[in-house]
Parts: C-alpha cells; sequence; structure tokens
C-alpha cells in the first residue's frame, strides 16, 4: 500500500478531501448480542475482489460482487482500478485481503460459530456517498443468511 508521503501532494489533499464527505454517525453505542463462537460471519470487502467468471469492476464503482463461500482462492480476481494499489500481498495470499480460510480455521477450532455461504466485495476507490444504497441492501442479504458477525477487510 502507497504511502501518503509518497504520492504528490495534489492527490495527498484529493484523498484527505474525502474525510470530510464521511457522514456523521455520532456516537454508536455497543450492541449486545451472543459470544463469538455462537456468531454467524461474512466477510466484506474493499479490495474489488470477484469470481473469474463474474464482471470486473468498473471504476469508481459502487456496487458489490458476491462472493460464494466454496470459491477457491485461484478463482479470485482483483480488479481494483487505482494506479497507487499493491497487488502483491493478494497475489502472494489471498488471505491478505480476504481471510476466508482463516475463517474456516476459526470455525473448525469453535472460535466462531460458523462461516456465511456468501461473501461479499466492494471497490475500495468507490464514492463514500455512493456506496450507501448498496450498503444497505448487503444489510438485508446478510440479515437473512443470519449473519450476526462481519469480518470488515479494508483494502
Amino acid at each position: 500500500m502507497v504511502r501518503m508521503a509518497d504520492i504528490p501532494e495534489w492527490e495527498r489533499h484529493h484523498h484527505l478531501d474525502k474525510i470530510g464527505e464521511l457522514p456523521d454517525f455520532g456516537i454508536t453505542p455497543f450492541v449486545a448480542g451472543p459470544p463469538l463462537r455462537q456468531r454467524r460471519v461474512a466477510i466484506v470487502t474493499t479490495a474489488g475482489l470477484h469470481v473469474r467468471n463474474d464482471r470486473a469492476f468498473d471504476p469508481g464503482a459502487a456496487d458489490y460482487r458476491i462472493i460464494p463461500g466454496d470459491t477457491p482462492p485461484a478463482d479470485l480476481v482483483m480488479s481494483h482500478t487505482s494506479v497507487n494499489f499493491d497487488r502483491s500481498g493478494f497475489q502472494e495470499d489471498v488471505n491478505v485481503v480476504f481471510p476466508l480460510e482463516r475463517l474456516r480455521e476459526l470455525a473448525a477450532g469453535k472460535q466462531v460459530g460458523s462461516v456465511s455461504d456468501y461473501h461479499y466485495s466492494f471497490m475500495g476507490a468507490a464514492p463514500i456517498l455512493a456506496l450507501e444504497p448498496k450498503a444497505r441492501e448487503l444489510a438485508s442479504l446478510l440479515k437473512k443468511d443470519g449473519v450476526d458477525a462481519v469480518l470488515l477487510s479494508p483494502v
């Protein structure tokens, strides 16, 4: 991942200006629930991943791709479009950005209750405010699948 100090000043300001676009959610109270060992967990990443035969992300895309839980790691493609994005970690080990194998290990060891049948990927360079409608849609899908914990993998 590129460091802010390593990119041109004009681009640095472009990225820092995005912080002002973030909505203010106020203070979010702690939400009680069952222990992690009883929760159903899904992965949501912003790595721009999709299954090999699915369509690639367009630049600035605010939609998501569904990744079935039985997808072999070799069938995952990263179509993240930022020229500043370093894909070498993903190429070495998909678990760096999409830790499904690690999550399965946690389920096998009873540290988490179960692993969702589906996981989801957004494009990390999407306009922040454009993501909300799709995030709400995704929340509905997660709820229908009985997911009560999400492993967020911001890339």
